[in-house]
């Protein structure tokens, strides 16, 4: 009589009420942060005297995308995007290679002080930039500029100044993030390259750049959303609107007496696209990026 073995059962997963409330509660919070999104996309392809007739809330009787031509062309947002780039990439580009030298300097090589100077650099980001504000505008209004970089003779009205406020209130958090990105590498390739023969520069740029690629990218898709939806300071350091930043094109879509809410979401949509595309493009490095920095060793 042959007896067979039964194969052992899979152990069954006990569901645990408090993931099943996390998963809710993540979920609710994630429709929140989607709800007024898709309320401006459903408001930016429905005309406004429907919406003005049956609500922002009910079916549509008809879906069109003649708003988003009105506000490409009304807002004049291709000017307004080239004024962005010229304040976003130069400003990024120089936050990046500023704080990567500090924060070799920091992590790889035995200055005095370094610990301290991380410290100064972390605390830096927690000054709320509100209150420099008057200052600033002091300071930006005294300091003379030739007139080939600002017509107004200073930093205040030049993308030059706009791009230095940017580059000092970003540049300790990239100092922070990369500091402790490096420290991560191991020191052995940094010893190897000593013992070869190599200087500064070369353990620089040729051995701890490369492997900082993914925190490049997080920081390079951090800091072009940051730059790149700021307000306050074009609004505070300009006074010229043909130079102002994108953010501030939709002014141009409200009118003295009446504002066409409906236009307004479409032009909205249009200033956030590039955002998007290049969260799109970069979402693995950043991904990848927050999270190989994340533990040592």
């Amino acid at each position: 009589m042959t007896v067979t073995a039964s194969a052992p059962r899979a152990p069954s997963r006990r569901v645990r009420p408090l993931r099943i409330l996390l998963h809710v509660f993540l979920t609710l919070v994630a429709l929140g942060w989607l709800l007024p999104l898709a309320l401006a996309v459903y408001a930016s392809l429905r005309p406004y005297d429907e919406t003005a007739r049956l609500g922002y809330f009910s079916l549509p009787e008809q879906l069109t995308l003649d708003y988003y031509t009105q506000a490409w062309s009304q807002a004049e947002l291709p000017r307004y995007y080239l004024n962005t780039l010229i304040i976003v990439i130069p400003g990024v580009v120089l936050t990046l290679l500023l704080a990567s030298f500090t924060a070799f300097a920091i992590a790889r090589l035995r200055i005095p002080g370094r610990r301290t100077l991380l410290i100064v650099f972390t605390a830096g980001n927690l000054l709320p930039p509100q209150v420099l504000i008057t200052p600033l505008y002091t300071v930006y209004t005294m300091i003379p500029l030739p007139a080939w970089l600002s017509d107004s003779m200073s930093l205040y009205d030049s993308y030059l100044g706009l791009i230095l406020v940017h580059v000092a209130f970003q540049f300790g958090f990239c100092v922070f993030v990369m500091a402790n990105f490096m420290r991560t590498i191991p020191e052995e390739i940094n010893e190897a390259a000593l013992v070869d023969g190599a200087g500064v520069w070369t353990r620089y740029w040729r051995l701890t750049m490369p492997l900082c690629r993914p925190v490049l990218a997080a920081l390079s898709t951090l800091q072009f959303t940051w730059m790149y939806n700021d307000f306050l300071w074009a609004l505070v350091l300009m006074s010229s609107g043909d130079k102002l930043p994108v953010t501030s094109a939709l002014n141009n879509l409200r009118g003295q007496f009446f504002t066409d809410y409906n236009l307004l979401a479409a032009g909205s949509m249009l200033v956030a696209l590039p955002t998007l595309i290049v969260f799109q493009l970069l979402h693995k490095q950043f991904v990848a990026g927050l999270t190989l920095g994340s533990t040592k060793g």
